[in-house]
């Protein structure tokens, strides 16, 4: 099964369509085959991201002018369900769906002719530093500052979990250049930071429990001075620019997650079907098929959401509870069908040589970044 047999879906036309035959041959050729070297190595290629960036996969949105298509986010959506069906772990989304965001609303127009160009065609890679060592879901905790020294700042400080830590090189760094503001979002702006300025450096690899190949790294800046004019918008903007861009990020996710939740479900029909036991099949226990049963009527509900989230955002009118809720509905349901469909691999299910189980341990984070599920829930909350 793959993710165009699923019927009746209304969230793409038929170019997206002819965008996801491209790109799903690309991931079967130049992808898939390589994800277990790249686990290994617990780094993707940067020769993926230019390959990828080749035929249109990085920054669909990107305007023209900028070296993009100018295309809308259903094509950015393609992209990420396919990568998630067919379990490559490169950070493209983060890249297409969350940083050129920021660049494409807030950037200058010397910042946009810089960076967006070599975005698109994969020559640069970015990350953006919001989390530190003592501080996650609370933004306005960060301790990591911004200070004016003439016509630069000097960022101190420190960042981890970051995504495509190892590879970027470019940074969008949440930093405060007040930090006496109050209340304290008010002294938050966002500066871009280049990787090879001195005082920039990338530490470890971090060692995670799943998602080996998509490198998450710390991040140090002692004393990186950078000009004035690499902050991105204005000064003291930058919490109210990262809440803008939420509705997007955390429908990247759920559309990720969904598409790795049904690859699992699938592989599972196909492994219950072939794995004997008591003169017969793990499927022709009813349990089996009522455990799937259900797994699969959650999953056709989640698509028909998907798609009216995906039809809601591409007119501009997704909020930021809606996108919270697909985060929060979409990944609880991820979790929900790994655990269970690795239940029915039986003891072959925590067995790393099965793809169940690296889903499984993959899966663990997506309750946690974006905002937790109990963050989700804050946000959900409050407008009720």
């Amino acid at each position: 099964m793959t993710l165009d047999t699923l019927a009746g879906r209304f969230a793409y036309n038929d170019d997206h369509e002819a965008f996801r035959r491209t790109v799903r041959s690309f991931l079967e050729r130049e992808g898939v085959p390589h994800v277990a070297a790249w686990e290994a190595d617990r780094l993707v290629p940067r020769d993926f991201w230019r390959k990828a960036g080749a035929i249109g996969m990085l920054c669909p949105s990107v305007a023209e002018r900028y070296g993009g298509p100018g295309l809308d986010f259903g094509y950015n959506a393609v992209v990420d369900e396919e990568m998630a069906y067919a379990g490559v772990p490169a950070g493209f989304s983060l890249q297409s769906d969350i940083v050129v965001g920021y660049l494409e609303h807030y950037g200058s127009d010397e910042q946009k002719a810089q960076w967006l160009p070599r975005m698109v065609s994969g020559e640069v890679i970015t990350a953006i530093a919001m989390t530190e060592p003592g501080t996650g879901s609370d933004l306005q905790a960060i301790r990591t500052t911004a200070r004016k020294d003439g016509n630069h700042y000097v960022l101190n400080g420190t960042k981890t979990y970051i995504t495509n830590g190892q590879n970027t090189d470019l940074t969008l760094v949440v930093a405060k250049t007040d930090p006496d503001a109050i209340p304290a979002w008010k002294g938050m702006s966002i500066i871009l930071v280049e990787s090879d300025r001195a005082g920039f450096r990338k530490g470890r690899n971090l060692d995670k429990i799943g998602q080996e190949a998509a490198d998450t790294s710390e991040l140090f800046f002692d004393d990186v001075r950078v000009p004035i004019t690499h902050c991105l918008g204005e000064e003291g903007k930058g919490f109210t620019y990262l809440m803008s861009q939420l509705p997007q990020e955390r429908l990247s996710i759920a559309i990720s997650v969904q598409a790795s939740a049904q690859k699992a479900f699938d592989e599972t029909v196909a492994f219950t079907k072939d794995r004997k036991a008591f003169a017969g099949v793990v499927f022709d226990f009813q349990n089996t098929r009522f455990v799937l049963a259900g797994l699969k009527a959650k999953l056709q509900v989640g698509w028909a959401h998907l798609d009216w989230a995906i039809a809601r955002h591409l007119k501009g009118a997704l909020t930021n509870e809606e996108g919270a809720a697909a985060k929060l509905w979409h990944s609880e349901l991820q979790w929900e069908v790994m655990d269970q469909c690795l239940q029915l691999h039986g003891g072959a299910g925590y067995m790393n040589e099965y793809p169940i189980a690296r889903s499984w341990r993959a899966a663990r984070v997506s309750r946690i970044y974006g905002g937790t599920s109990e963050i989700m829930k804050e946000v959900i909350g409050r407008k009720l």
